[in-house]
């Protein structure tokens, strides 16, 4: 096995192009190649409640956004389809989407990972907006942030065998993990260092779920059928798992 370091666009830029066979990565990446991949059906990236690292940071509340510029990260195409669904459908809002970075307007932005948990210790917004729970809030089911997405490629003979050796071995690795949080944290911290206090980022792992219920499921397929109604992607696709 070779492993990728990246953010989610990369890794589903990779899926889509071809170069990369598995990655736990932004949940839309399924529905943007129709037939190209299978899922886990054991394991994804949702929470219960807040998810804490995907957030709307504005300067004024949610419901004044129509006609205001929004910065949108470019790091994760799921969590910059979910807002939009969310601002549009939910709120009937009409926003100036703008790329690049926060610039001081009279706007906001959506950070997400490491930026958006940042964020969170600065307190320069008056408001900000978990989308997980507005989305909870809205269809009384956790969102699918991630999926464990598998190329089609990974299936044939000489593959296989790795790839469920691979599965089983994540399986194990996130039991672990739930057993014995703090020692898989001290090991992840000596290789990736990020400047949190050391609660925040506990605090951030305990409301991860890597469970993918039959309700996380049909939240997913919830999450394509807005996507297409908002010509985000071409069709709901079926999903097929592992």
């Amino acid at each position: 096995m070779e492993f990728l370091d990246g953010p989610p666009s990369v890794h589903c830029a990779g899926l889509k192009e071809g170069s990369i066979h598995l990655s736990p990565a932004s949940s839309i990446t399924f529905a943007q190649k129709p037939g190209a991949f299978v899922l886990s059906p054991e394991i994804c990236t949702s929470c219960s409640f807040e998810v804490r690292s995907v957030k709307l940071f504005a300067k004024r509340p949610i419901e004044e956004l129509s006609g205001c510029k929004i910065r949108m990260t470019a790091q994760s195409m799921t969590s910059v389809t979910l807002l939009r669904i969310l601002l549009e459908e939910r709120y009937g809002l009409c926003p100036e989407y703008l790329s690049g970075a926060y610039e001081d307007s009279d706007g906001a932005c959506l950070l997400i990972g490491d930026q958006a948990l940042e964020e969170n210790e600065r307190h320069r917004f008056a408001f900000d907006y978990d989308l997980g729970s507005l989305w909870l809030d809205w269809q009384k089911l956790p969102f699918v942030f991630g999926a464990w997405i598998i190329s089609k490629e990974a299936l044939k003979s000489e593959m296989k065998s790795v790839l469920l050796n691979y599965m089983d071995a994540t399986q194990r690795s996130v039991e672990n993990f739930r057993a014995n949080p703090g020692a898989a944290l001290d090991k992840w911290l000596s290789k990736y260092p990020v400047q949190l206090p050391r609660p925040v980022i506990d605090d951030y792992y305990s409301a991860l779920d890597y469970r993918f219920t039959d309700e996380r499921k049909t939240s997913l397929r919830l999450f394509f059928e807005y996507s297409k109604k908002k010509g985000l992607v071409e069709d709901v696709p079926e999903l097929e798992f592992l």
